[in-house]
């Protein structure tokens, strides 16, 4: 159980440093993040830049700094919107079972049938590239994992003898999804989310690469590696800085969800 323990507390650390960062630049960043200063681009960590400078001589450190509010932004929307509705798909074929299960679950076949970020791309170009579309096709893409383990988990539970003693007593449909199911399979949900929080990083990142994400010159860690592509070898540390980050924050949420789901795992 020490290693399952250490896995929750380095992901709740690892989570905490970088949020802590993303408050911090709410209020204050060393230097503008737009500010641009051609005499000064490219240039290494020094003092005055910690992680150097980019192609437009803007600090590079305080916009990995700005853009983790992106980061934390698009993970926390899009996992909302696809919670919302893997909980209402996965809730109602659970719980009605027969063809109602039975056409809900076809249709998050078919979604998942598309490689995500090849529908992550469909959906995002079918209008103007945004910061909202990338964060509505990500929560769309999202919902299929909730639902399944929504579904599975009121499978599991809306035969139990309690369940059975509560409707017994007269309690109603919303009462026994609401308080004698949905307590019981809390855990799993909290796992998916923190899966799918570092799920829609990364592809957040991707889309921002492929220049279909956050727009300039709002900062994006994933635009920031399409930006420093062509200077990997004359300014490395304008790649790694963005890069390391996104490693970071989706290791530290795969280690806060492999935690949690340990955890209350009784089988372990």
């Amino acid at each position: 159980m020490r290693n399952k323990s250490y896995s929750l507390v380095l992901g709740v650390v690892l989570i905490a440093i970088l949020a802590v960062m993303m408050l911090i630049s709410l209020i204050y960043t060393p230097h503008p993040v737009n500010g641009m200063n051609i005499r000064e681009r490219l240039q290494a960590p020094s003092l005055q830049h910690w992680l150097g400078t980019d192609n437009f001589g803007r600090d590079v450190f305080s916009r990995v700094m700005v853009g983790a509010q992106t980061a934390f932004e698009v993970g926390a929307v899009s996992v909302c919107i696809g919670l919302a509705g893997g909980f209402l798909i996965g809730t109602l074929a659970g719980y009605a079972g027969k063809w109602v299960d039975e056409l809900l679950m076809r249709a998050t076949d078919a979604l998942l049938a598309f490689p995500g970020i090849l529908l992550a791309l469909l959906l995002v170009t079918i209008s103007k590239p945004s910061l909202f579309q990338t964060m509505l096709a990500i929560g769309i893409l999202s919902v299929p994992s909730f639902a399944r383990v929504i579904r599975s988990g009121v499978l599991q539970h809306k035969e139990a003898e309690y369940v059975k003693a509560a409707r017994g007593l007269g309690a109603g449909h919303a009462n026994l999804i609401w308080i004698q199911i949905v307590p019981n399979i809390a855990s799993s949900i909290v796992t998916t989310a923190a899966l799918s929080f570092s799920t829609a990083i990364l592809v957040e990142a991707a889309l921002s690469y492929l220049g279909l994400g956050v727009q300039p010159p709002d900062p994006s860690w994933g635009r920031m590696l399409n930006e420093a592509q062509s200077y990997l070898a004359k300014a490395p540390w304008f790649t790694l800085a963005p890069g390391l980050l996104i490693t970071l924050t989706v290791l530290g949420f795969n280690l806060l969800g492999d935690g949690i789901r340990d955890l209350r795992d009784k089988r372990s």
